[in-house]
């Protein structure tokens, strides 16, 4: 189970990415685009380029973790956002 502290980094990547990459090519992405070593321990989110899906990597000290979200999790403009605004009472599983 994935832990989240007051001290704990997140990294909320601002431009789509794609999915068909897994650990290492979203590894990559941070070190290249980001210019992070994803060996430190921060939590790194992903989306699609619908914005319909969120991909979260992390590095515990022993491995990999890699989790895919499937929600409708961000606003539309025209549903007011920005289009990189989080519906949080999707994120949270209300409807």
């Amino acid at each position: 189970m994935l832990q989240l502290t007051p001290q704990s980094r997140i990294f909320v990547a601002t431009a789509p990415v794609d999915f068909r990459k897994g650990i290492d090519g979203l590894a990559a992405v941070c070190r290249q685009v980001l210019g992070d070593n994803p060996l430190i321990g921060a939590v790194y989110v992903f989306r699609n380029r619908a914005g319909t899906a969120l991909k979260l990597l992390l590095y515990d000290g022993q491995g990999y973790w890699l989790s895919r979200t499937v929600h409708n999790a961000f606003l539309s403009a025209e549903d007011g956002g920005g289009g990189g605004r989080w519906k949080m009472d999707n994120l949270a599983g209300k409807k």
